[in-house]
């Protein structure tokens, strides 16, 4: 037995880890290949190798950033959009006056101990023009006072997870799947009582989706916002806000209410920290979603979502991939392999950033047009095919928008069909439909009947998925197994031409971007023989020792 299917065995008999409640059963219907499925793994694991090799000698500005708020630099002059946050400050002072390829930390540091300051201190004086940053001929007191509040840091890190698992205990953890349902008015302080409702209809995740265009910041908005577009902003202070309205209603309904918000973009890296230090559950964290539907660099991309992906693995946090947006912009049939390799790409960037497969929300969607013939049954295949996939991981499965229309009654019965696919398939994570989905932003009373939907289906085919078995050499899995191997095919040429060709051949999502282009490559850094970073030091160890 290995020890995945140990891991399955604890949680068929009632011992799940703490924290990792599943209902995941026994999950090996399809009968599938077991040695192409090994090759695609395999392939994944050839083609991440070199792009981790580009990380592994690069830095980018966010990733300091990051380390500085983490080392306990908040604020900013201004507030909201207008704001220019101290992090931003002071590593481009650093950049300009020292540079940052051996990082950002040892120069902060040395000017803190030579004046006596603290870290906001040390921005402050930035901010007059005031700061003189310099490389210590001797930098062993600098790093070593890094080093210190990295330790501070993480303990505060691991405080917070400690919380989660704390909370969930004594309130009680949901069973899965969990209802995810998206709140965002823009103004936090009106997603507030709206996300409290949408708990105490039954929702078990909370995603407060992002201000139109907030990826292409690269800078955190600073404070509590209220003037997001078709989303409200990601701020520390927004997350300290809803944690604490989520926490009040968890012991409202007498269960933990998870929390999540997007680690995207040009300030993926800090993102996570603040997810990290505000007890957020779950983050969108993708590796290719910010170059294919962002045009994000992909240098910037893949560097960023490294160290995000630390973060996110040192708190307990689940990441959710974006696979799912890829059949909003190539046929969901044709195009299938492209989710699964994608997939693959992601599990394995996230097991090499130290994550547990019990992190990895591997993201797909029901997107096959309606009108096709069988297209329960395709959708049917790629949702198991998935499940035995990956059967560690918390699957994050996303409702039909492609070709939902003004019929709003086909909607709801499209949505059903979704949420029961969902339960017969073990998706853990059941980003609930609407049935105005991709008509308008969806009113109150239809996320109340989305809600409403999604338990039905969930209560009333709850065990349907230990008695639903597909024949041997049936329609099912012929689909699935198709899928597959044309996901070896995939992979074998991303691993023949290399990702970043792949990914400027539009392989993924019929989207083509350069190597050179987008947004964010300024800010990536070639790292000198002497970097540091005091959280690489602190995480490196566990994140080596993953499989």
């Amino acid at each position: 037995m290995t020890s995945g299917e140990r891991q399955i065995d604890r949680i068929m008999f009632g011992e799940p880890a703490s924290g990792r409640t599943s209902t995941l059963g026994a999950v090996k219907k399809l009968e599938l290949d077991e040695g192409v499925a090994a090759e695609a793994r395999e392939l994944a694991r050839q083609v991440c190798r070199p792009v981790e090799e580009l990380i592994e000698r690069h830095t980018t500005v966010a990733i300091e950033r990051a380390v500085l708020r983490m080392c306990g630099l908040d604020g900013a002059v201004g507030q909201g959009v207008d704001a220019r946050p101290f992090a931003n400050l002071v590593a481009d002072t650093v950049r300009r006056q020292v540079g940052l390829d051996r990082g950002v930390a040892i120069p902060v540091f040395d000017l803190m101990i030579r004046d006596g300051l603290s870290i906001t201190e040390v921005a402050r004086r930035v901010v007059s023009g005031e700061a003189r940053f310099r490389w210590p001929d001797d930098p062993s007191e600098a790093r070593e006072a890094a080093e210190e509040a990295a330790r501070d840091a993480d303990s505060r890190i691991l405080g917070r997870r400690r919380e989660r698992d704390e909370l969930t205990r004594r309130l009680g953890d949901p069973e899965k799947p969990w209802i995810y349902l998206i709140v965002a008015t823009g103004n936090i302080h009106e997603d507030i009582p709206q996300a409290q409702a949408a708990a105490r209809a039954g929702t078990d995740i909370v995603a407060v989706i992002r201000s139109t265009g907030q990826s292409l910041l690269d800078f955190v908005p600073q404070g509590a916002t209220t003037e997001g577009y078709a989303g409200t902003y990601a701020t520390g202070e927004n997350f300290r806000l809803m944690r604490a309205a989520l926490d009040e209603v968890g012991e409202e309904v007498g269960r933990y209410v998870r929390l999540t918000n997007y680690a995207s973009g040009l300030c993926m890296p800090e993102i996570a920290a603040l997810a990290a230090l505000e007890r957020l559950d779950m983050m969108l964290n993708d590796c290719m979603y910010g170059i294919i539907f962002r045009d994000i660099n992909m240098k910037r991309t893949f560097i960023d979502q490294r160290f995000s992906r630390m973060i996110h693995a040192r708190a307990g946090i689940i990441i959710n991939t974006g696979e799912d947006n890829y059949l909003t912009t190539a046929d969901a049939i044709d195009e299938a392999h492209t989710v699964v390799a994608s997939q693959l790409i992601n599990e394995r960037f996230g097991l090499d950033a130290g994550l547990e497969p019990w992190q990895l929300g591997l993201g797909h969607a029901f997107e096959i047009d309606p009108d096709v013939p069988d297209q329960w049954l395709l959708e049917l295949a790629h949702a198991q095919l998935v499940r035995e996939l990956f059967p560690e991981a918390p699957l994050k499965y996303m409702p039909p928008t492609k070709h939902m229309t003004g019929n709003v009654f086909q909607g709801y019965l499209l949505d059903g069909m979704f949420h029961l696919t969902g339960v017969l398939t073990q998706q853990e994570i059941l980003l609930i439909g609407m049935m105005t989905e991709g008509i308008h932003t969806p009113w109150l009373a239809d996320r109340d009947l989305a809600v409403e939907n999604a338990k039905y289906m969930v209560n009333t085919a709850k065990h349907v998925a230990d008695e639903w078995w597909p024949p041997k050499d049936g329609r099912i899995r012929e689909r699935a197994m198709r899928v597959l191997e044309e996901t070896v095919g995939l992979l074998r040429r991303v691993e023949e031409d290399g990702m970043f060709e792949a990914i400027h051949a539009a392989e993924f999502a019929d989207t083509s971007r350069r190597p050179d282009g987008g947004h964010g490559l300024d800010g990536v850094i070639e790292t000198a023989e002497d970097y540091f970073n005091p959280f690489l030091e602190l995480w490196d160890r566990g994140r080596r020792a993953q499989p």
